[in-house]
């Protein structure tokens, strides 16, 4: 099967969950609720990240217009693509579960890391450097 067929496949899983019963056996439901909680930590995660982006937007009008429009679209894009990733994953990680796999596993984490520290550091410089518009 293609990439592009399994990602197709999982996608309607998202908005079909009970097909995902279809696949093997039902797992202990501890399980299901801990990795439902961890999609609720990670749209927890992602509208934090969309409210930080408006958050620039809105409290830093003094930074030039590039920095400003920059940092606050980096952090709005992290929010979509977690809460993208987050669906996502509690398909894959609900489909292992029911067939006995190995849970997946996925850069998606340490890439959100890396991107938010960017933006960290960069909005580090605009207080230390005290930029005015």
């Amino acid at each position: 099967m293609t990439r592009r067929t399994t990602f197709l496949r999982d996608l309607r899983l998202w908005f079909v969950p009970r097909a995902v019963r279809e696949e093997g056996t039902t797992p202990d439901y501890r399980f299901s609720l801990a990795n439902e909680r961890t999609f609720l930590a990670w749209l927890r995660t992602a509208l934090a990240l969309i409210g930080g982006g408006f958050a620039v937007d809105q409290f830093l009008p003094d930074l030039p217009w590039g920095w400003r429009v920059g940092l606050a679209l980096a952090l709005l894009a992290c929010g979509v693509l977690c809460s993208l990733r987050a669906v996502n994953h509690w398909v894959k990680v609900e489909r292992a579960m029911r067939r006995g796999e190995d849970l997946p596993v996925s850069r998606f984490p340490a890439l959100l890391a890396v991107v938010v520290a960017v933006v960290a550091v960069a909005m580090a410089l605009v207080v230390l450097l005290g930029w005015e518009g």
